[in-house]
């Protein structure tokens, strides 16, 4: 996603002339362009097709995005306009668990997301709210501020990764092809019994809360170790 958007991300928004509003705007551009990508994709956003959508010039859209590259950035960080709302009084735990759920829920609503959150990106208003707010869940517990990025990062890296197959789908059939082998019930024992048990396919437990559950299981024994 690169680094090109942070100008547009952080820089001072226009503010609208008196009169009749523009036919293109900003924001008019990037919810379109949202709504492109959840609809076929992210590889289907390009400056022609939005053009075509909007019913304007394709250069005209080059006077409020300078390029595919800083669309995208302000699409991602248009993702998490507003951060979750968490329980309050119900400790940590809580609301943590509601913050992981809120962002599995944003990567289910935008699949495109999903591949941007790990690569190397300028952090937008919006994402930096998100990360505030869990910032503050930890800090309440009155952790040092760098165990606090680590806890929320261990979250969030557990999310991405859980999330993955959800989005994705586990019923590829290509997946496990290679227990079509002679040998492949003697090679790989455990996965074969994982597939003859169908236990991946339909899974008998909430496999996303069970990891979460175990992640959260681990920050609290360091809470209470710390405390």
């Amino acid at each position: 996603m690169g680094d090109g958007g942070y100008e547009l991300l952080w820089g001072a928004k226009t503010r609208p002339a008196r009169g009749r509003p523009p036919a293109l705007s900003r924001e008019r551009i990037v919810a379109e362009a949202l709504a492109i990508a959840d609809a076929e994709g992210l590889q289907q956003v390009s400056m022609k097709h939005l053009a075509e959508r909007l019913g304007s010039g394709v250069m005209s859209l080059y006077r409020h995005v300078p390029g595919k590259d800083e669309l995208v950035a302000l699409m991602y960080d248009a993702t998490m306009t507003d951060p979750p709302r968490l329980p309050e009084g119900e400790g940590w735990r809580a609301a943590m668990t509601a913050w992981a759920l809120a962002v599995r829920d944003l990567f289910h609503a935008h699949p495109w997301a999903l591949a941007l959150a790990t690569a190397n990106h300028a952090m937008g208003p919006g994402e930096a709210r998100w990360l505030d707010t869990a910032l503050g869940v930890f800090e309440a517990e009155g952790l040092p501020a760098e165990i606090c990025l680590a806890a929320v990062m261990a979250v969030n890296g557990y999310v991405g990764g859980a999330v993955r197959p959800e989005i994705q789908g586990q019923d590829d059939p290509h997946w496990f092809r290679f227990l079509q082998h002679e040998s492949a019930r003697e090679d790989y024992p455990h996965v074969y019994r994982l597939v003859a048990e169908n236990s991946f396919t339909v899974p008998t437990v909430d496999v996303f809360g069970f990891g979460l559950e175990r992640v959260l299981d681990g920050l609290e024994r360091y809470i209470e170790d710390h405390r």
